[in-house]
């Protein structure tokens, strides 16, 4: 699939990168907050209303949040509370993007429109999310649906690369609900239909 393409080429780049940066001494769980802190940078560009590069950055931002997994498997520091801290920090920083793209949406004809596209985007991002991990606790892999997270960024960046933020708040308000509800039923057919719970992709 196009997704799970996507998501190895991303990890592979990230695993170059981290090879090249192994020097530093930059632990997994500093990269991961310095992950945050690009995506904080890269809201308060959005905010300024600069979309053509704040769409690059956000393609910067995404791969560079790869690397702290990357970073994790080639020095064999992969921890619970490192994976934990990724995957809370990636919802925050979701979330900046997203805060900082409102605010320039507020200054522009479209605001009320860009508002609700927002509001719905980052509830089906979250859920997306949340919907994986309650059914990881639960003992079942669910990695199914349409906009992983590798998706929404692309959409996200080549939506303000080529000026259309509210093309691409569109797509992703309308299918990162449809993921969340993929989830839903593949949980719950795999829970009622066992031999139907084929697992497929990654957030």
């Amino acid at each position: 699939m196009i997704n799970e393409r996507m998501q190895e080429w991303g990890r592979v780049q990230a695993r170059r990168v981290a090879v090249w940066i192994r020097w530093t001494g930059l632990t997994p769980n500093a990269l991961t907050i310095i992950g945050l802190l690009l995506n904080c940078i890269v809201a308060a560009i959005l905010g300024r209303g600069f979309l053509f590069i704040g769409g690059i950055l956000v393609l910067v931002a995404g791969l560079f949040d790869l690397l702290d997994g990357a970073m994790a498997k080639i020095t064999d520091q992969m921890t619970p509370f490192g994976s934990f801290l990724d995957s809370t920090l990636d919802r925050y920083s979701e979330v900046i993007l997203y805060g900082g793209l409102l605010v320039y949406i507020l200054s522009t004809p479209d605001a009320k429109v860009g508002a609700i596209l927002i509001h719905l985007t980052i509830c089906g991002s979250i859920l997306v999310s949340y919907a994986r991990a309650r059914a990881e606790s639960l003992g079942y892999k669910l990695q199914v649906g349409l906009l992983a997270r590798p998706e929404r960024i692309l959409i996200l960046a080549v939506g303000l690369i080529l000026g259309h933020p509210i093309w691409a708040l569109w797509l992703l308000a309308i299918f990162t609900n449809i993921t969340a509800v993929q989830r839903i039923y593949h949980l719950w057919s795999t829970t009622t239909h066992p031999s139907r719970g084929a697992s497929a992709h990654e957030s």
